[in-house]
C-alpha cells in the first residue's frame, strides 16, 4: 500500500500539514530514552550526590519546557498547546544508568509524539549536562515512541 508522504506539496516542495479540517481528540504520546553513565557516576546518582544539584528535578523540567516549544525546534510541527507532560526516571543497575519515560497529552487536531520524544531527549540531555564533570563518555540511547492514541490511526504500541 502506498502512502502519499503529507509533508510535500504538488511541487514536491517542504509544507506543514493542513489539519483545519481534522476533529479535535484526546491524544497521549508514551516515549523512552536511555542514559548509560559508568558505575562510579551511578553510585553517585543513586545517593544524589551529584556537584551541579538535583539531577532529576532539572531533567524533569528541561524535558517539559521542551515539550512546549517543539514547534519551535522542528520545522514542520505544528504549535500545540500542550495540556500535560510527565517524566519519569528509574535508576536501572543493569544499564548502568537511567531510564527516561516522558509523557504528553491534549485535546487536539494532531498528534503529541514529537513533544514526547523532545521531552525524553531533553531530560536525557540534562542528565548528561548535569553528571558531565564526572565523566564524559556518558550515552544517550534509544530515543523511541513507545505508545500513542487518538487520532484517526487511533492506538499503536511498540511491540519489543
Amino acid at each position: 500500500m502506498k502512502k502519499d508522504f503529507t509533508h510535500l506539496d504538488e511541487k514536491g516542495r517542504a509544507t506543514m500539514v493542513d489539519v483545519s479540517a481534522k476533529q479535535p481528540t484526546k491524544r497521549t504520546a508514551v516515549a523512552c530514552g536511555l542514559v548509560k553513565v559508568g558505575r562510579d557516576t551511578f553510585q553517585r546518582l543513586v545517593e544524589r550526590d551529584i556537584p551541579k544539584g538535583d539531577v532529576f528535578s532539572a531533567a524533569r523540567i528541561a524535558g517539559i519546557l521542551a515539550a512546549k516549544q517543539v514547534g519551535n525546534l522542528i520545522p514542520l510541527c505544528h504549535p500545540l498547546p500542550v495540556e500535560f507532560v510527565g517524566i519519569d526516571f528509574e535508576l536501572a543497575d543493569d544499564i548502568p544508568g537511567v531510564r527516561i519515560t516522558a509523557t504528553a497529552s491534549i485535546y487536539a487536531k494532531t498528534g503529541v509524539e514529537m513533544e514526547a520524544m523532545t521531552a525524553a531527549s531533553v531530560a536525557a540531555l540534562t542528565i548528561y549536562d548535569m553528571c558531565k564533570g564526572l565523566e564524559k563518555g556518558i550515552e544517550i540511547r534509544e530515543i523511541k515512541l513507545l505508545k500513542k492514541t487518538g487520532g484517526k490511526s487511533g492506538q499503536w504500541i511498540r511491540e519489543e
